[in-house]
Parts: structure tokens; C-alpha cells; sequence
């Protein structure tokens, strides 16, 4: 261990000086973004981009305060970033990558609230081995977007509980909204701080300021325009979220919540054995009472705010049973994945436990184990992403060439009219994709849908055009399309086109497509 003295010591001395840590943080999140985005190009060679990115990029043309799944903030941040970069698949895996590592750079500030310079890059690096923040985060959704606006909004709970004042209190509003124009799902982290408000010892202290009142005055106000909007769609997100996850049974809410719990907790095993090993490594790290010695220690502890800590446990505690127990009360869908950015305070509430000593040389320990797997999956992506081509080349939905499609209808389209196409009808894993891949980047509208995202409408479609598909291979589907199509698309142009890619030599699934062209209105 003693050629690996003077890096470590040079990364503890800067992750601790106040001048120098918060130029560690962000170094160390841009190369995260940069060597993931290139993982991620590797892995994801073979697909499509996930149809949720298509949507938001969709969503992203047309800037308004709210489309009929979500809020707004989603869309917009595509529809910023796609001004920026080009429309491209590396540009939505640097998006996701970039969205991850500026939720790690904002835990960072959360975590100086709460423990001293050194936990808190810990916590940063500890964040970057949580799958969310590097595999699992490949596609830049609402649900990703959230790594962003709930930890700005816990610092500004964080914030506003240290200093009560009135400026505190509407930083606190405004990051209440900016979460909730993200997601209606925040909601869950906002009780939970609400609740942590209440139970936490020094409640009064904080009740007793304007910071929360100004923060929920502040927060109703900045929401006006989207509930606004929200009226004029005659509420079209909770319809969706009615028609999509109300009608389920109480044996299926049951093992939606086991596996719930199981799926985070398997996600979280990682950053908290990495970040153990870490801290087990050292001198005499063979033996366990030296290890346990080294680590663990009761007495005072000065690189942890108890009060704050207090906060964080409280919250991440709520956030991590009451979801589930809510859906077990109320009989309602959970998603496993939409937990995951809930736990993002785990690595936080790990650090900030008094009786743990984070030595010196665990930061480097645990940076190193960090690079070492980096560097490792970078090596075998290309490999990772042929093997589990051949595995999964017979799947229903992740191999399909949509992008190949996209650009025949888009030769098509202009052989026949010689303008711009500008509506391109199907279901959103069809649609969505044809948005991306298009040159045209035409408007998607869903067939039957009631909560349609707003980028255009029948009436439009009608007048300019439009191209419908139906995917033959979902059943559950196709009957409705074609209905939807014999009905509106009666003076269509009708085609079967097929479709399928190829990866090194090794091929996908071939899909059939029924196509339905509709001119212009005269």
C-alpha cells in the first residue's frame, strides 16, 4: 500500500480543500459522463433508442406546460439539448450521462449540509456506482430527470431547515416545483419532507419560521401556469395514469410490491458492498477485528450535523416504505423502476452515521474500485452488446429496426409529395420512434388515445397528411389500429413494408409494418 500513499494523498487533499473539492466533484462527474456515454454507445449499438427517449425528444419540438403522459421539464430539456447536439443516438446516452452527473455534482452540495468534505465525496462516488447513474440510466426520461430535481429539492429542504428564513423558504417553492414539473411522482418525496418537517425534534424551530409557509406559497404560485394548462387538458396525465395502472388486482399489487422492494434493494447492494470493500482496505485488511476497529468507532463525531442526518434518514426511510404501503392500502400500480431515484439519499444515509470512520485512504480506495469497473465494462461492451444481441435477437421489441423504417417512410413521404412530413400516426413505440429517426421529425398522435401529448392533432393531421402504421406482431394492438385506420385513413395509399437489422454479421428480428399513407388535403 505504500506506492498508493501519495495519490491518495493528493485525492484526499483535494476532496477536502473548499476550493479545490468542488473542481474534484465536477471533474470527477464529467469524466463519469464521458467514459458512460461510451459504454453506452457500445452497449446500445445493436438498438434502437428506448422509445421513452423518442418521446421526450417528441416532446421536446413543441414546448408547452405540460403533453399527456407528464409535466413539462422533460421535454424541455430534450427539446433544449437536441438545439445543442445533433439528433443522433450517442446524443441521447450523452444526455442520460449528463443528466446522472449533474444529480451527483447537486448531491454533493446536499451532502455538505449533512457531513464534512471528505463523506461527501464518498457519497459522490458511492452515487456513481449505483446502477441507476451508470447502466440502468441509458435512457433520459421523467423518471431520470428526477436524479436532478429531487436532490435540488432535498438541498433546498436541507437549506431552508438550517437557515428559516424567507429567501431559504422560496428556494425551497421553487425547487418543490421544478421536481413536480419533472414528474407528478415527486409527490412521494415532498410528503416524506413534509412528514420529516413534523417528526424531527427541532420541528418547531422550523414551523415557527416563514420558510415553509413562503416555500408552499412560493410553490402553488410557480405551479399556476401548469395548472392552468393541466384544466385545459381536462387532466389528460391522470387519465393516462388511469387508463394505464388503475385496474389492477390486490394478489398483483402484492407481487408488484415484493418485487418492488427486491429489485432496489439488489440495486442498492452494489454502491454499499463497493463502498464496505473500500473501507476494509488498508493495512491488515485480512483481519476482520482490525477492520471492524478501523471502521467503527463510538464517540463524538465532528464530520457529521446530527440534526441533519436526522433529516436524511427520516426521509429516506418514508420514501422507501410508503410507496409501497400506499399501493398496498389504495390497491394501485407500482413500478419497480419508478423507486429507484427515491434512494438516492442511500449512500448519504450510509455516510452520515456517526460510528462509521471514513479514513483517508477509503476515498482513494473506493475511486479506484470505480475506475477499475469502468474501465472494465468499457473494454467488454462491444462484446456485452453482441452477446446479447444473439440471446435476445428473437425479442419482441428491443432489435427492431423502427430507425430503418423511419427513413424508408421518410423517402417515400417525399417521392410522392415532395414536402415535409409532417405527422406520422401509430402506437408510441412506433410513432415516437418515427419522430426521432425522421429528417422530418414529424408530430406523433395516437391513435384512440384520450390524453394525447398536444404536438398536433386529427384535425391537422387531415390537412397535412399523414402516414399511419400498424405493427403486425402485437395482437394485443393491431385490431385497434386498423380500425382507427379503416376509419380515418379510408383514402390511404396501403403497403406492407419489412423491416429488420443486423449487427456484426448477426440479425434481428424481421418485422412486418402495415402501412397506410394519406395525401395532403386538397
Amino acid at each position: 500500500m505504500l506506492s498508493l500513499r501519495r495519490p491518495a494523498a493528493w485525492l484526499y487533499l483535494r476532496a477536502v480543500d473548499p476550493s479545490s473539492g468542488p473542481w474534484l466533484v465536477v471533474g470527477f462527474a464529467l469524466a463519469h459522463a464521458v467514459l458512460w456515454t461510451l459504454i453506452l454507445i457500445n452497449l446500445k449499438a445493436a438498438q434502437d433508442v428506448h422509445m421513452d427517449v423518442a418521446e421526450a425528444f417528441a416532446w421536446g419540438q413543441k414546448l408547452q406546460w405540460g403533453y399527456g403522459k407528464h409535466p413539462p421539464l422533460s421535454g424541455w430539456v430534450a427539446g433544449v439539448w437536441f438545439k445543442l447536439f445533433p439528433v443522433r443516438d450517442w446524443s441521447t446516452y450523452a444526455l442520460a450521462m449528463a443528466t446522472v452527473s449533474c444529480g451527483m455534482v447537486i448531491s454533493w452540495f446536499t451532502a455538505l449540509h449533512v457531513v464534512d468534505r471528505r463523506r461527501a465525496f464518498f457519497v459522490v462516488v458511492m452515487l456513481a456506482l449505483y446502477p441507476i447513474f451508470n447502466f440502468k440510466g441509458f435512457k433520459y426520461n421523467a423518471d431520470l430527470l428526477q436524479l436532478v430535481t429531487l436532490p435540488l429539492l432535498v438541498l433546498a429542504y436541507l437549506h431552508a431547515f438550517a437557515r428559516r428564513d424567507v429567501r431559504s423558504g422560496i428556494w425551497l417553492g421553487l425547487a418543490g416545483a421544478l421536481a413536480l414539473l419533472t414528474k407528478y411522482w415527486v409527490v412521494t418525496m415532498i410528503g416524506a419532507i413534509g412528514l420529516a418537517a413534523l417528526i424531527h425534534p427541532e420541528r418547531l424551530r422550523f414551523l415557527s419560521s416563514p420558510a415553509p409557509w413562503v416555500a408552499i406559497a412560493t410553490l402553488v404560485v410557480a405551479l399556476i401556469p401548469h395548472l392552468v394548462w393541466l384544466k385545459q387538458a381536462d387532466f389528460a396525465p391522470f387519465a393516462y395514469a388511469g387508463d394505464v395502472y388503475a385496474h389492477v388486482t390486490r394478489e398483483t399489487v402484492v407481487h408488484l410490491v415484493i418485487g418492488y422492494f427486491l429489485h432496489n434493494l439488489a440495486l442498492l447492494a452494489a454502491p454499499l458492498a463497493f463502498a464496505l470493500l473500500a473501507l476494509s482496505l488498508g493495512r491488515r485488511w485480512w483481519s476482520p477485528a482490525a477492520v471492524v476497529a478501523r471502521t467503527w468507532a463510538r464517540g463524538p463525531n465532528p464530520g457529521v450535523d446530527l440534526a441533519q442526518a436526522l433529516n436524511v434518514w427520516i426521509v429516506q426511510f418514508i420514501v422507501a416504505v410508503g410507496p409501497p404501503l400506499g399501493a398496498l392500502f389504495f390497491v394501485v400500480y407500482l413500478k419497480t423502476d419508478w423507486g429507484i431515484s427515491l434512494f438516492f439519499l442511500t449512500p448519504l444515509a450510509f455516510a452520515a452515521i456517526p460510528v462509521l470512520r471514513i479514513r483517508r485512504l477509503a476515498l482513494f480506495n473506493i475511486s479506484l474500485i470505480w475506475l477499475a469497473i469502468t474501465l472494465a465494462v468499457l473494454a467488454a461492451s462491444p462484446w456485452i452488446a453482441m452477446q446479447e444481441m444473439i440471446a435476445n435477437s428473437g425479442g419482441p421489441w428491443t432489435y427492431v429496426a423502427r430507425s430503418e423504417l423511419a427513413r424508408e417512410l421518410t423517402q417515400a413521404w417525399h417521392s410522392r409529395f415532395g414536402t415535409r412530413w409532417a405527422v406520422a400516426v401509430g402506437n408510441m413505440d412506433v410513432s415516437n420512434p418515427f419522430t426521432f429517426y425522421s429528417p422530418d421529425h414529424p408530430a406523433p398522435l395516437l391513435p384512440g388515445d384520450d390524453w394525447s401529448a398536444g404536438l398536433t392533432s386529427l384535425e391537422e393531421a387531415r390537412r397535412l397528411g399523414f402516414i399511419g402504421v400498424c405493427d403486425t406482431a402485437t395482437d394485443w394492438n393491431l385490431p385497434a389500429c386498423e380500425d382507427w385506420m379503416a376509419r380515418n385513413a379510408a383514402n390511404a395509399e396501403r403497403l406492407l413494408m419489412t423491416t429488420r437489422r443486423f449487427y456484426r454479421g448477426h440479425p434481428g428480428p424481421s418485422r412486418v409494418w402495415k402501412i397506410y399513407i394519406v395525401p395532403p388535403a386538397k
